[in-house]
């Protein structure tokens, strides 16, 4: 039976959202959960079951149930066939992953770069690389988006980078001729911005409403900001930038032209020099530390140090309920214990730390590439990528009845 679609796809990308990021739900919550009658939901089901966005399946199938026991409510789960690229691109190295709306990481590849790349050398990079995994992906994976996670300032409406230092990238226009390259819808962020958003849906502040993330990584340390559960951008998109807050009076100029930021008061490289560890090797990083060297420890000292001061500034300015340290600053945290949260105690009015968590970052080293995957979702996730006009067929299987064809038009409009 074919049906003429409304315009209105807004629930179907709603529940599409819910499935996404919280994982298999059965219908029953999502009737709860979105306060829309069953038959209704029950209708926006099958539009994205149609789509292949999502399946359904009986929990338990093949058991016996009790008798006089119902038949369970279908469990509704995301599309692992349905990916988006995660880019991100560093000093030395460009990196693609494919992941799945269901959360799945499905293939990533690496490709070291011997020097620091250009903006047009990171575009034929990520083009290479996507197209590799593409050519070994399963047919029957569908690519719907890019996300890019870059170290630097990222103007949110265009994906030009206005201004990352450690890769020399001025003002560079990324997102569009990316998009041009590929064919794909194309969206870049900074990268601790898409980090703090993956730690709030997926990772240590899951389902947190206030959060500071700050990242230390081979370009720096960035941050990231989400506030009433929405991620904290500013006017232009380039809020969070924590690793250039003011630390040190006596501290070394930094690339930015000020003195005594944050990232270089606090640095991996300072840490992997002192250890003698490589520089992308966290877990030697953390293996050395434990060591407890006295040169070692000091530099750790000045480090914790810095790193206090800049939480205190920025739980007074942005109040959180937890704060998120990853990369290397995830591995200081577990070598020095409460301390961190101690010495931010220490400075910082009592009220606004009474909820207060520090606390590791969860996601490792999928934290950007999950946060990435987002941004390459974000057109899907908005619309549910529906046509203008869809086919349906009425069919008769364990959890799919004709009862979808007769709601779909309230479902669609409601």
């Amino acid at each position: 039976m074919a049906r003429t679609a409304t315009t209105t796809p807004g629930n179907v990308a709603r529940v599409l959202r819910i499935v996404h990021e919280g994982g298999p739900v059965t219908r029953a919550e999502l009737t709860r959960r979105t306060g829309l009658n069953r038959s209704t939901v029950l209708a926006l089901v099958g539009e994205l079951v149609e789509q292949g966005l999502v399946h359904e399946e009986l929990p338990g199938a093949g058991v016996d149930r009790p008798a006089g026991v119902g038949r369970p409510s279908a469990i509704v789960r995301a599309s692992s066939d349905v990916v988006a690229a995660a880019v991100t691109v560093e000093i030395d190295a460009v990196a693609v992953a494919l992941v799945a709306l269901d959360g799945t990481v499905r293939d990533r590849l690496v490709e070291p770069q011997s020097d620091v790349p250009g903006a047009a050398a990171a575009i034929d990079a990520v083009a290479r690389v996507l197209g590799t995994l593409t050519e070994r992906a399963d047919p029957s994976l569908r690519l719907v988006g890019v996300g890019v996670a870059v170290p630097g300032i990222v103007r949110v409406e265009d994906g030009v980078v206005r201004d990352a230092p450690h890769l020399g990238w001025r003002d560079e226009p990324f997102a569009g001729p990316l998009a041009g390259r590929l064919g794909l819808p194309v969206r870049a962020a900074n990268d601790a911005n898409v980090g703090a958003w993956a730690e709030r849906l997926y990772g240590s502040a899951r389902g947190v409403d206030d959060l500071v993330y700050l990242n230390g990584g081979a370009s720096g340390i960035g941050g990231g900001i989400v506030s009433a559960g929405r991620p904290f951008s500013g006017a232009d998109g380039y809020a969070g930038e924590l690793g250039h807050t003011f630390v040190a009076a006596n501290g070394v100029r930094c690339h930015c032209g000020a003195v005594g930021c944050l990232e270089t008061e606090a640095s991996r490289e300072a840490l992997t020099a002192v250890t003698g560890t490589a520089p992308d090797d966290l877990d030697a990083l953390a293996a050395a530390l434990a060591e407890g060297r006295d040169e070692v420890e000091r530099v750790v000292h000045r480090q914790v140090t810095a790193l206090a001061t800049a939480l205190r500034n920025a739980i007074h300015t942005v109040d959180p309920e937890v704060v998120v340290l990853g990369g290397f600053l995830g591995v200081l945290l577990g070598h020095v214990g409460d301390r961190v949260e101690d010495d931010v105690r220490a400075q910082t009015m009592a009220a606004m730390t009474d909820r207060l968590r520090i606390v590791p970052a969860a996601l490792g080293r999928d934290v950007l590439v999950r946060g990435a995957a987002e941004l390459g979702f974000a057109d899907l996730l908005r619309d549910g990528a529906l046509p203008t006009a869809c086919a349906r067929t009425t069919t008769d299987s364990d959890h799919t009845t004709a009862d979808r064809d007769d709601a779909v038009e309230e479902a669609r409009c409601a």
